[in-house]
């Protein structure tokens, strides 16, 4: 079961990453970056929700990677537009 748990957090990572890429290309650093990261993050997302909870709730462990990986994935967008500063009045 901890092979579907492993192969299944991938598979979910890649696709969110996916998805990401997709959606956000121009707000995104490389696609190895956020294919890595989202891959990571969503196999560290179901080492600690399996290690959380009972290795029998593959559902509730794929819901953790899912979670994890798309933390993850936040953290790599980048703003916008330049952030634009006023000058204080005189």
């Amino acid at each position: 079961m901890l092979l579907f748990e492993a192969l299944g957090s991938v598979l979910l990572g890649l696709v969110l990453a996916g998805a990401a890429i997709h959606r956000l290309s121009d707000r995104l650093p490389t696609r190895s970056l956020v294919l890595a990261t989202g891959i990571a993050g969503a196999l560290f997302g179901a080492f600690v929700t399996h290690s959380a909870l009972d290795p029998g709730n593959f559902l509730l462990i794929l819901l953790g990677a899912a979670i994890v990986s798309a933390a993850s994935l936040s953290l790599l967008v980048r703003p916008a537009g330049r952030l634009r500063r006023r000058s204080a009045p005189a």
